[in-house]
């Protein structure tokens, strides 16, 4: 893993992160691209707004803990990210998935454009 890499990828989950323990589902889905693949724990959709419905449908109190755990340049403007992720809740167990992310640069910023989680075991 590079620097730039991990710095990039760590500058958009945290923005990600921060978004979901607030519980603002307009702030998360601000994160991803028009075309974004969006895939939770529940059948796929596409772009922002479906993102923002998802996370809206999450309990108050939620967080994200997540470990980046490889990173690739798939070419100059797409980093994959994948990463173990701890979605804790106030009112049941921890939840630990595999998530991989595709972050895109569009213009100065950089957004998501693929979001697959898969629960472990």
């Amino acid at each position: 893993m590079t620097g730039t890499e991990v710095e990039i990828l760590r500058t958009v989950l945290d923005q990600w992160k921060r978004a979901i323990g607030d519980h603002d589902p307009k702030r998360v889905a601000s994160l991803f691209t028009e075309d974004a693949i969006f895939q939770g724990l529940r059948p796929y959709s596409i772009g922002p707004e479906s993102v923002a419905e998802y996370y809206d449908a999450q309990p108050i109190g939620l967080t994200a803990v997540y470990d980046i755990l490889e990173t690739r340049r798939l070419a100059g403007d797409l980093i994959l990210g994948y990463l173990g992720v701890d979605f804790a809740f106030t009112d049941r167990s921890l939840v630990t998935v595999n998530l991989s992310v595709i972050v895109r640069r569009i213009g100065e910023a950089w957004l998501i454009s693929h979001y697959q989680v898969s629960r472990l075991g």
